[in-house]
């Protein structure tokens, strides 16, 4: 049985068990990317070798085109956390890979593909404040303002989407679908 099946002319892809249409087409994320990545050069560009910190699965196709963007010395690292279960959050997190940089008195951009309740933010915000850097900011490909619960401030954000479950340019449905260049919306709901 195929996991994954696209209809492109239809612009539907099957996933597991469900459908997902186009919502938001590469174009419009690569525009997105471009206006977050010059709000990030003009903020960091004096600064002295920022770190960028992926939060890996998800993160790692904005990631890769932001750092293209970016036009100042930098290094870049990833940690891996996981808080989802098929299309729901599980509300706890788990810290499957964790920092191994040192980041005391640097500069830290945390990047992520999503900040939806803000459970996984939180959670590393409180870690890396312990490392004690010169500063954190959060730079995240899609935000949830509706769903989000927490405090701690998202800094830069590319796009801002409602409650839907998306996947696609890294975001997956039990890890397929983050191959995806689109992203899709549920469609069979």
């Amino acid at each position: 049985m195929e996991n994954l099946s696209c209809e492109s002319d239809k612009g539907t892809v099957r996933i597991h068990d469900r459908s997902f249409r186009v919502m938001i087409p590469a174009a419009e994320i690569d525009r997105a990317v471009e206006r977050v990545a010059a709000a990030v050069n003009r903020d960091y560009r004096d600064k002295q070798t920022p770190l960028f910190l992926g939060v890996l699965n998800g993160s790692f196709m904005f990631m890769s085109d932001l750092i293209k963007k970016v036009d100042f010395n930098c290094e870049l690292s990833f940690v891996k956390l996981a808080s989802y279960s098929g299309t729901s959050t599980t509300g706890k997190v788990q810290e499957l890979i964790g920092l191994k940089n040192n980041i005391e008195g640097r500069h830290v951009v945390v990047v992520e593909d999503i900040v939806d309740t803000g459970e996984s933010i939180e959670h590393l915000m409180r870690s890396l404040e312990g490392h004690r850097p010169a500063s954190v900011e959060v730079c995240t490909l899609f935000f949830k303002p509706g769903s989000y619960r927490k405090q701690i401030p998202i800094k830069y954000r590319a796009l801002e989407i409602g409650n839907e479950f998306i996947v696609g340019y890294g975001l997956d449905y039990n890890q397929l679908g983050r191959n995806l260049k689109d992203i899709y919306v549920v469609a069979d709901e």
